[in-house]
């Protein structure tokens, strides 16, 4: 029987018992050697070298038995060759082209596919079970992202209406609250000197700034404003945060040291943004430390000054491990107080400009942030 046959003949009999229409490969193949070609051409060598041995062996013999023996040998080869194949089409071919026709089925999203001849106990059937593991695998790895994607929907929805309604409710706030800190002023004016009224006015003044803070937070989390770049001096930027960290961390004899271990260029950022980032984590580090101590900021940048480093440490209370995955999440918050949307906040602005901040933290020792941000801003 002719090669092409047999091979058609196996193909037609795996699509027919499959009882499907053949798949149509979605990516072009570059054509190469038949595989049932290139298994006989040794064989036939081999064969082919005998039988020309055998008719040198047998040159002795008369013309007539001669012809007889060679004509048998030719045809014993042809049969060999015939049953080879035949073999290779039953044990190789149809196992390669249900897993072809399986993969393709897994290339278009079918997850419930598996190759049946899987319960072979050989290398075919090893590459079987293989097969059917990994497409297990994937469709387990597709259901979580699935589920994933589907929390993450439902999560952007959630804020989405949160911020919708921050956004209404400060705005309803902030008129009421301008108004009672405009009466506080005028009746702090007109009280006394000596009168102890007066701390209870400052202390009333400080909460409506508070107010007004949180305020600004739930606004900025609703409607984000987007980054003014310009090429500015980054140390200066770090300079006046930490100018005004100073004002609150003096009272709890906290010093805050600024150092740039060496000269920076000129950085794409807005100064705006950068400087609330930076007073955020001065702020959370100052009130951390319960004692007089050291918050350390030191700017730096890479060898390939690609990237400008601004780091804030300190010597605080730490957060601990099973928080430090959640700092970033809006309205997580360790502390008896404060909504948890300024790491929020600090996280958005730093990716708006291109970079990240990282955290590292020690339950006793204190916390440590870094921020990395592209020297020049990528269009």
């Amino acid at each position: 029987m002719p090669v092409d046959s047999i091979v058609s003949t196996a193909d037609t009999s795996l699509l027919e018992s499959s009882g499907r229409a053949p798949v149509a490969p979605v990516v072009e193949r570059e054509r190469h050697m038949n595989w049932a070609l290139k298994a006989l051409l040794p064989i036939a060598a081999v064969l082919v070298n005998g039988l020309l041995l055998f008719v040198l062996v047998s040159s002795s013999l008369e013309p007539g038995p001669r012809n007889n023996v060679i004509a048998v040998a030719a045809g014993g080869a042809l049969v060999i060759c015939a049953a080879v194949l035949v073999v290779f089409s039953f044990s190789v071919r149809r196992p390669m082209l249900e897993l072809q026709e399986k993969i393709a089925r897994v290339r278009l999203g079918d997850m419930d596919v598996r190759v049946n001849f899987a319960g072979r106990n050989d290398e075919i059937g090893d590459l079987g079970r293989d097969f059917n593991d990994m497409v297990q695998q994937l469709k387990a790895s597709q259901a979580e992202i699935q589920r994933l994607h589907q929390s993450q929907m439902s999560r952007a929805e959630h804020f989405a209406t949160l911020g919708e309604l921050a956004a209404g409710l400060a705005h309803e706030i902030r008129n009421p609250l301008a108004g009672i800190a405009g009466v506080l002023e005028i009746v702090g004016r007109d009280l006394p000197e000596n009168s102890p009224a007066r701390a209870v006015m400052a202390d009333a003044k400080q909460e409506a700034v508070q107010i007004n803070r949180i305020l600004s937070d739930l606004l900025e989390t609703a409607r984000p404003r987007q980054p003014q770049f310009r090429p500015a001096d980054l140390v200066a930027t770090a300079e006046h945060a930490v100018g005004f960290a100073r004002q609150q961390a003096i009272t709890k004899r906290i010093h805050i040291e600024l150092e740039a271990k060496r000269e920076l260029p000129a950085v794409d950022h807005d100064p705006n943004q950068i400087n609330q980032v930076l007073l955020n984590l001065l702020l959370n580090a100052v009130q951390s430390m319960d004692k007089p101590g050291t918050v350390h900021v030191s700017l730096d940048v890479d060898d390939a000054a690609e990237y400008a480093m601004i780091t804030v440490a300190d010597e605080g209370k730490g957060i601990p491990p099973e928080h430090i995955h959640n700092i970033f999440r809006p309205f997580f918050t360790t502390k008896g107080h404060g909504t948890g949307l300024g790491l929020s906040l600090a996280r958005r602005t730093i990716e708006a400009h291109g970079g990240k901040i990282e955290v590292t933290s020690e339950v006793g020792k204190g916390t440590c942030f870094v921020i990395s941000l592209p020297v020049q801003r990528k269009s």
